[in-house]
């Protein structure tokens, strides 16, 4: 079974269409390993509320390095002290493992 943290530890695979989203059975497993997102639809979702704006922008850039490293990025919705963040897999028009993997990767920031 996938955790946060070895799914934090993968890489995403490019993803050009052609594929089938990912099952709702599979999703609810991966969806079970990170606290705090939800299934919205096709869609992983979850927001983030910080002290302050400084630190709601600082986490925007953090989650700006992780996409273009895994060139999978996510629709951002950004308030004064909460960023609300939301993936899905543009070319299947549903999940896919780059998902998980991305919102592992984020997840995985706020530890340190």
């Amino acid at each position: 079974m996938a955790t946060s943290c070895n799914l934090a530890d993968r890489q995403c695979t490019p993803c050009e269409g052609g594929i089938a989203p990912l099952e709702n059975s599979v999703a609810a497993v991966m969806l079970d390993t990170l606290p705090g997102w939800t299934l919205d639809g096709q869609r992983l979702d979850k927001t983030y509320v910080f002290r302050n704006h400084y630190e709601a922008m600082a986490f925007v850039n953090a989650i700006a390095w992780v996409s273009l490293r895994e060139n999978h990025h996510p629709e951002l919705i950004v308030g004064y002290k909460d960023v609300r963040v939301r993936y899905w897999t543009h070319a299947i028009g549903g999940l896919s493992k780059n998902d998980f993997i991305c919102a592992a990767k984020l997840e995985k920031l706020l530890e340190i």
